[in-house]
C-alpha cells in the first residue's frame, strides 16, 4: 500500500496545488468584479474539488448529518482537528450557512486562494503570541457572524492532532464567539481519519482511509452556562472519535 502511496501522491498534491493557482484569480475577480455572493460562490466550488481530488489518493470524504440545522441565525461549527484536510470539507458541506474559519494568522500569506479567502472572505485570523490582538480579532469576528447569520468554524484544540487523539479544548476562542451569538447554536462535529492522510509524515501521503464528518445534535447557546456548553460540546465530539 505503501509503495503505491509513492505514486498516487505526487499526481495528488499536482492537481491540490493546481486548483489552489487557477482559484485564486478567480476568487479575485468574482470578489471584485460582482461582490461577496460571487466571491463564496467560487469558494464553495474549490472546495468542491479540493474535496473531490482527495479521490486521487483513495480517500472519499463523508458528512453525516441527522439533523435539520437552523436557519437565519449564527451557528459556531465546533470540531476536533486531524489535519489540513478537515478545512474544505467542512467549507464545502456547510457551505449554505457561510462557513468562516479562525485561523492562525500566519495562513493569511503566502497561499493560492486560501490565504486570500481567510483575508476577504470573513474569517478570524489570530497572532498566537499576541493575546490583545487575538481576542480583538475573534470580537470583531464575532460580531460580523452574528450580524450575516454566517457560520463560524472553530477547532479548540488550536492544533491539528496527528494521531488522532483528541487534546484538550482551550476555552477564550469559544467563549467569545458565544458571547455575542447567544441567540445562536453550537453544532459539534467529529472529524474520523483525517490524520491518516499524514500517517506516513508529509511524504508519500496515507491513502484508502476514507474520512467522516459527524455532524451532532446543535445546542442552543443561551440555554446553559458557557462551562457547561463547553464540557457537553466537548464531551460529544470525543466520545465519537474512533
Amino acid at each position: 500500500m505503501k509503495i503505491i502511496s509513492y505514486i498516487l501522491s505526487p499526481i495528488f498534491a499536482v492537481v491540490f496545488i493546481l486548483l489552489l493557482v487557477i482559484f485564486h484569480p478567480l476568487q479575485w475577480l468574482s470578489l471584485n468584479l460582482f461582490g461577496y455572493k460571487a466571491h463564496a460562490k467560487v469558494v464553495a466550488i474549490l472546495n468542491f474539488f479540493l474535496v473531490k481530488s482527495m479521490l486521487f489518493i483513495g480517500v472519499p470524504i463523508y458528512c453525516k448529518n441527522e439533523y435539520d440545522l437552523p436557519e437565519n441565525t449564527s451557528l459556531i461549527f465546533v470540531s476536533n482537528h486531524q489535519s489540513t484536510f478537515d478545512i474544505p470539507p467542512i467549507g464545502w458541506f456547510f457551505r449554505k450557512h457561510h462557513p468562516k474559519f479562525v485561523a492562525k494568522i500566519e495562513l493569511g500569506k503566502g497561499i493560492p486562494s486560501v490565504s486570500y479567502n481567510l483575508r476577504h472572505g470573513g474569517a478570524a485570523l489570530i497572532n498566537r503570541k499576541d493575546p490583545k490582538q487575538a481576542i480583538s480579532a475573534l470580537v470583531d469576528f464575532s460580531k460580523r457572524i452574528n450580524k450575516n447569520k454566517w457560520g463560524a468554524i472553530i477547532f479548540p484544540e488550536g492544533t491539528r492532532s496527528r494521531t488522532g487523539a483528541p487534546k484538550k479544548f482551550a476555552t477564550n476562542g469559544l467563549k467569545v464567539i458565544t458571547k455575542y451569538n447567544k441567540d445562536g447554536y453550537v453544532v459539534p462535529l467529529t472529524i474520523n481519519n483525517s490524520w491518516k492522510v499524514f500517517k506516513y509524515g508529509k511524504f508519500p501521503l496515507g491513502i484508502g482511509s476514507p474520512i467522516t464528518i459527524t455532524t451532532h445534535k446543535p445546542l442552543k447557546i443561551d440555554s446553559m452556562p458557557f462551562d457547561e456548553l463547553l464540557e457537553k460540546t466537548e464531551s460529544i465530539i470525543k466520545e465519537h472519535i474512533k
